[in-house]
């Protein structure tokens, strides 16, 4: 943005905070024809990048133009670099589930080719860890990675993704006019690979013409469908434990260790907000703990009984019908809203149901 020191009987100087407020990633070089040390001074405190006086030569405007789009790029890869140490523990993808470790051998395959990748799945599945994992993987993991918004695409950052990969965040929050620059880039066969991602039913947007379905086909050349945590229950424990390690490491506490009461228990919630609800419980019950181990009231999640010496059940396991079935019956009892829903989520009558609960001693 140039802005100019006086505007009317206003200072230019005092909208500076509300324009980087509103849009995070401006760049502000402020003009003026009355230069002052104390004026330049004072811009460079409220947030602009430059200050340039009149008069000035178009040459001028160039050169501090692009200082201005540097120090915006800058800071884009300061972030991202951040982000990847962040995110850099493998630990993260070491999966029990079977569907996840299908997922993951997917995903080698498709971060391996320079083509589009789609992500679907549920809000707080991982998505967005899994983009930059193929980002990682992929023969172009040394070049920039550029993570945007849908809701707030901006040309620039289309540019600042020439040459290396740019990641979608819902790709049903482009505006029309967004969706056409995609569109615009797969016509001129611009030199990005794109990842988009999205929690929504893409093929119901197509059908209400909210997304354009020559984009949706050109986004999807490879689709990867990211399970929900309830469908990976062999994998909470390992990721919990992760969580628990980065967290107490953040928190500079020793080492911490989950109760087995709270172990049962997350293996049987149903975790609607998927990891991110299992990342800020964790976090949280890092931080409220008051000893060394994560009781299950440190969580902030129902409980589960359980018999004694008893492990989460999961498919396929070495384990009676009668296990599995209590387990089962657990999990949907714990994230129904009444016993009359978990009776029509597992297609008995509630007097069955409560036989079943009195047989396998669940409250």
């Amino acid at each position: 943005m140039l802005l100019d020191l006086w505007l009317g009987k206003e200072s230019g100087i005092d909208v500076i905070p509300e324009m980087l407020k509103r849009i995070p990633d401006i760049a502000i070089i402020v003009v003026t024809a009355f230069a002052t040390f104390e004026s330049a001074v004072e811009a460079m405190k409220r947030g602009a990048c430059d200050y340039l006086p009149k008069p000035f030569t178009p040459d001028q405007v160039r050169a501090a133009t692009r200082r201005a789009l540097e120090s915006v790029r800058l800071r884009h890869r300061l972030a991202d670099a951040e982000h990847r140490l962040e995110q850099a523990d493998d630990d993260w993808f070491q999966a029990e589930s079977a569907s996840y470790r299908a997922l993951l051998a997917k995903a080698a395959r498709a971060a391996a080719a320079d083509a589009p990748v789609l992500l679907r799945g549920e809000g707080g599945s991982g998505k967005t860890v899994l983009a930059r994992w193929l980002w990682q993987h992929s023969p172009r993991k040394d070049r920039q990675f550029v993570s945007v918004s849908c809701a707030s695409l901006k040309p620039a950052q289309l540019r600042d993704a020439e040459g290396g990969t740019l990641f979608l965040d819902e790709i049903c929050d482009l505006s029309a006019d967004s969706q056409a620059r995609i569109a615009k880039l797969f016509e001129e066969r611009a030199d990005i690979r794109i990842f988009a991602a999205t929690n929504r039913d893409l093929e119901d947007e197509v059908r209400h013409k909210r997304f354009p379905e020559d984009l949706m086909f050109k986004l999807a050349v490879v689709t990867l469908v990211v399970p929900p945590l309830r469908e990976r229950v062999e994998d909470i424990a390992p990721l919990a434990q992760y969580y628990v390690t980065r967290a107490a490491q953040r928190q500079h506490r020793d080492e911490l260790e989950l109760a087995d009461a709270a172990r049962r228990a997350m293996a049987a919630y149903a975790w609607p907000g998927n990891l991110r609800e299992l990342r800020n419980a964790v976090e949280r019950a890092v931080i409220v703990s008051p000893g060394p181990r994560i009781e299950l009231d440190d969580l902030g999640i129902p409980s589960v009984p359980a018999p004694a010496g008893s492990e989460p059940v999961a498919l396929g396991a070495d384990v009676s019908l009668d296990e599995l079935e209590r387990e089962h019956i657990a999990r949907v009892i714990s994230r129904a809203p009444t016993l009359e829903v978990a009776a029509r989520t597992l297609g008995i009558d509630a007097s069955t149901l409560q036989r079943k609960r009195k047989r396998y001693g669940l409250s």
